[in-house]
């Protein structure tokens, strides 16, 4: 390097907010591009990141170093040997102070002969402040992307991010519609206990939302038992075909919950019975609420008429409903129930179901 610091590679380990995520890895290798991955939460019970640099300098908030060329200096961390095989003379981690107080780690590596010089280490010193700095500007950034993508949604979080934060600041967009509802709810909560209530709501909307994720739609908000999701139409994607991944993943969803209540079933737990119905149609999408408290959602009339189908689904014996909007997009896989008086809306509006929906019978084959 023209510093004159021969570095082997470079690691800054970044902790964030999220569910799933414990942090991020930045790594760079001599004559290697930047690599940067993702670490599980599950990592933090892991023996391999118990008995690591990274967790010892989390917790002493002191700097860590082996000369690993050197005979005498202890491997008393895994790494190490690893480290040892690629030649590395000198391995060095340190503590990055954030202004919260939390730390995090950046490792530098050397295979030069001897490994690092004292000024080297105290130039490495003499850096940790400004790069700590910069680190710890990408981890707020980060992890608000994070926390907004989680509870907001992925679109939803960007959006926000982007400035569009003021009350009645909305916009309209033609989307497919997501409404659904677990039905006998009130029942559960009766006669499941607190926890095992939670891990039921919770396994039944992953069974809805990894589908709806995966087909490019948006979940907007849970209601109690209740769910929203849109997919929008944008100029690269077709109505048609944006009603296609809709439906495409509800079938998803369809054999992810039959799947749970086989489970449930050989558990002898209730089983789930579910509506839900599907709509595309004009939404207004925005900020609706008070100016201390406001909410990112969809409204208007397509929204209405998703949730008053949804209601109806229990009426006509079926597990999913789709209006007429949304069947024309999709002609073969549905077929016309009829015409129904929908609350709310003064014409009637005819109503399809799913070819191979009986009212959830089906679903649990």
């Amino acid at each position: 390097m023209s510093a004159g610091v021969l570095l082997y590679g470079v690691a800054l380990y970044i902790d964030t907010l999220h569910p799933d995520i414990l942090g991020r890895r930045f790594l760079w290798r001599v004559g290697e591009k930047t690599r940067v991955t993702d670490a599980a939460i599950e990592v933090v019970n892991e023996i391999t990141y118990r008995t690591s640099p990274l967790a010892a300098v989390k917790l002493t908030g002191g700097t860590i170093r082996r000369r690993i060329g050197d005979p005498q200096s202890p491997m008393d961390f895994p790494i190490l040997h690893d480290l040892q095989k690629e030649g590395v003379t000198d391995y060095v981690a340190m503590p990055l102070r954030f202004l919260d107080g939390q730390i995090r780690v950046i490792t530098w590596t050397t295979q030069q002969p001897g490994g690092f010089s004292q000024s080297e280490i105290d130039a490495f010193e003499g850096i940790l402040a400004p790069i700590a700095r910069v680190a710890e500007i990408y981890a707020l950034h980060w992890t608000a992307v994070n926390l907004l993508s989680t509870y907001l949604g992925r679109t939803t979080g960007e959006r926000i991010l982007g400035g569009q934060i003021r009350r009645g600041q909305t916009e309209s967009i033609h989307a497919a519609i997501w409404l659904s509802d677990l039905r006998g709810f009130t029942h559960l909560a009766d006669v499941v206990p607190g926890d095992r209530l939670v891990a039921l709501l919770n396994d039944y909307f992953e069974c809805q939302v990894v589908p709806i994720m995966a087909e490019g739609g948006e979940v907007l908000k849970y209601m109690g038992d209740g769910l929203l999701a849109i997919f929008p139409v944008r100029p690269q994607r077709r109505e048609a075909e944006v009603c296609e991944r809709a439906l495409a993943a509800c079938g998803a969803a369809r054999r992810n919950i039959a799947a749970l209540n086989v489970r449930r079933e050989s558990q002898a737990e209730l089983t789930l019975k579910y509506g839900m119905a599907l709509h595309v149609g004009e939404v207004l999408y925005g900020n609706v609420g008070a100016p201390q408290r406001l909410d990112f959602t969809t409204i208007g009339p397509a929204v209405n008429l998703a949730s008053r189908l949804e209601g109806l689904c229990d009426q006509m014996n079926r597990s999913v409903l789709v209006s007429a909007a949304f069947a024309a997009q999709c002609p073969g896989d549905v077929r016309r129930l009829g015409q129904v008086a929908v609350r709310g809306i003064a014409e009637l509006q005819d109503i399809f179901g799913l070819t191979d929906d009986d009212g959830g019978r089906s679903d649990r084959r």
